[in-house]
């Protein structure tokens, strides 16, 4: 265990760093000033604070520095990580929140707004939930949408329901969490009965789940596995999906970077149209939409 007993706090903050680019972390330096901050407290800052840190911030700091060293996941150190302008529980047993998911909750706000006079109520639902980060995301900018956030796992559920009761609070909204199957649930649901379906499948290969960082295979394999091409929950859900939604409704995915073109042609056979895709903030291909046929025949150039 890396000793920080009577350093001061850049010194302190160098030695973390240090520690963990040994054990390599990525991004060692950033790591370092989470850990800080959880050791010392939010209001402290390496940068400013002139006196050596105590010695039970030393300590707690020293612990954390040795589980992430471990390749423990930052956020579940944390337990806590934000998404969006929210706060969400993390922990063992549920996928991480990703900034490169925030673009596929943008993406399905938008097309909820673009849809704002036709359907001023949404029925939203939010399938391999996690976290919930998705579904709270929604409710959170169309505040009039009915949204269900569908969890397998009853790990991950435990979760998702701690960040349904304290994501939304204050504001007087509420989500829907469900314990269930997501393609199970979409197969029950009464035909055009939902407005928008947005969903983070698993959708690493085979391969990529035999070759995990440390800190991804800590997260659970059911979140992450999409079977030996990555795509078995695309091709199930975009069948489960479409006849439970509205003419004029949408599909939105979440999409491994090289998945664009499968998942597209994997829209297109189940039967929807207007398929697009999405970049993160990367510039990588993140998110895919997808729409059911307008009864006109006319779809929609968002």
């Amino acid at each position: 265990m890396v000793n920080l007993e009577g350093l001061a706090p850049r010194a302190a903050l160098r030695a973390v760093a240090a520690a963990l680019e040994a054990a390599g972390c990525p991004d060692a330096g950033y790591d370092a000033g989470v850990l800080y901050a959880l050791a010392a407290g939010p209001v402290h800052d390496p940068r400013l604070d002139a006196a050596p840190l105590t010695a039970d911030a030393a300590a707690r700091l020293a612990r954390l520095t040795e589980r992430r060293a471990g390749r423990e996941p930052l956020q579940y150190i944390a337990g806590a990580w934000d998404f969006l302008d929210f706060t969400l529980k993390v922990g063992p047993g549920v996928l991480c929140p990703r900034p490169d998911t925030e673009v596929v909750c943008e993406t399905a706000v938008a097309l909820l707004q673009d849809r704002a006079e036709s359907a001023p109520a949404p029925r939203v639902l939010d399938l391999c939930a996690g976290t919930g980060c998705l579904g709270l995301g929604v409710k959170r900018f169309v505040p009039a949408a009915r949204v269900t956030c569908v969890e397998k796992s009853p790990a991950a559920f435990a979760y998702l329901e701690q960040n349904a009761a304290q994501a939304l609070a204050g504001r007087g909204l509420t989500v829907e969490a469900v314990l269930g199957d997501a393609m199970a649930y979409a197969a029950a649901c009464p035909a055009e009965s939902v407005d928008l379906v947005v969903a983070n499948p698993p959708y690493l290969t085979a391969a990529e789940m035999a070759e995990l960082q440390p800190e991804t295979a800590r997260e659970p394999a059911m979140a992450l596995d999409g079977g030996a091409d990555g795509l078995a929950f695309y091709r199930a859900l975009a069948s489960a999906c479409l006849p439970c939604v509205r003419s004029g409704g949408w599909l939105v995915f979440e999409i491994g970077w090289r998945q664009q073109q499968a998942v597209e042609e994997i829209g297109r056979q189940a039967g929807w149209r207007g398929i697009a895709a999405g970049r993160d903030y990367g510039g990588n291909p993140r998110v895919v939409r997808m729409q059911k046929a307008p009864e006109n025949g006319l779809q929609s150039n968002n």
